[in-house]
């Protein structure tokens, strides 16, 4: 029993070393000098460790405008896309209304339909509207979409209806129970939803570079593919870039990582 203990802990160890090694030879490769790391056999450590290529990408490259369009983009997203869904995911799973079933299962069924497909209409849409090169139009997509709705409303099934009809009986108007009962219950899966909508606001890069044609309003994916096209040599400032678009959001999932396993896990265990 012991030796299979020590040979599964072996086995998982290897796959974090695995699965961490391009991590860490990214983070390892900004940090040499320029040329250092086109040599062969590529080097796992910086002879000499420099913070030259982090300076070139704010002082010349424009990365510290970059970084805040992604993070004021992600915010904004993560806000309205909470602030859209959970309402919705709540009236989905407690609130009567006419063709609520079949609303909802035409919903989900579009979940199968590939969002590339909409991509075409919702930029002809939205140029019609004016919203080309906007944040406005960066943000549309990420209004309301369907997955969320669907996660919100099966954690929403597990509130007590008789929790919501004693509120009612106190005179508690909806809003009142939705404010004081059911965001509260709903905390987990509100945390998860907002870290889903902030990652993959953060890391989209086709509709961005599809609705943003301005340089200066690029978010850190489009405007480090763009410097890839420029710097394609320089591999040290490749991956700095890399390191600074990554690192935020590697940050942030750390920190909130026991509210998304949280999250992820309520409703799997009943009773």
């Amino acid at each position: 029993m012991k030796i299979r203990a020590i040979l599964l802990n072996l086995a998982v160890g290897l796959i974090a070393v695995v699965v961490l090694f391009p991590l860490v030879w990214m983070v390892s490769v900004s940090f040499m000098a320029t040329g250092e790391a086109a040599v062969f056999p590529p080097p796992l450590l910086p002879s000499h460790w420099t913070l030259e290529h982090y300076r070139d990408l704010f002082l010349n490259q424009g990365m510290g405008r970059y970084l805040w369009n992604s993070f004021a983009l992600a915010t904004l997203a993560t806000i309205l896309a909470l602030g859209f869904t959970v309402p919705a995911g709540y009236a989905f799973a407690k609130l009567k209304f006419a063709g609520r079933e079949r609303l909802f299962q035409f919903l989900v069924a579009a979940l199968v339909v590939p969002a590339q497909i909409g991509t075409l209409p919702l930029f002809l849409m939205l140029k019609s509207m004016g919203l080309v090169n906007t944040y406005a139009g960066a943000l549309v997509p990420w209004l309301a979409s369907i997955f969320g709705l669907f996660l919100v409303r099966q954690y929403a099934l597990s509130i007590p209806d008789e929790m919501l009809e004693a509120a009612r009986i106190d005179g508690a108007s909806e809003g009142q129970i939705f404010r004081r009962i059911v965001l509260p219950t709903l905390q987990p899966i509100i945390v998860t939803l907002g870290l889903f909508v902030f990652l993959g606001s953060w890391n989209d890069f086709l509709w961005p570079l599809i609705i943003l044609t301005d340089q200066s309003n690029y978010t850190l994916p489009v405007a480090l593919a763009a410097l890839s096209r420029e710097h394609v040599q320089d591999i040290e400032l490749m991956m700095a870039g890399a390191v600074v678009t990554v690192a935020p959001v590697l940050i942030l999932f750390l920190a909130l990582q026991r509210y998304y396993i949280r999250g992820m896990l309520a409703g799997s265990v009943k009773g």
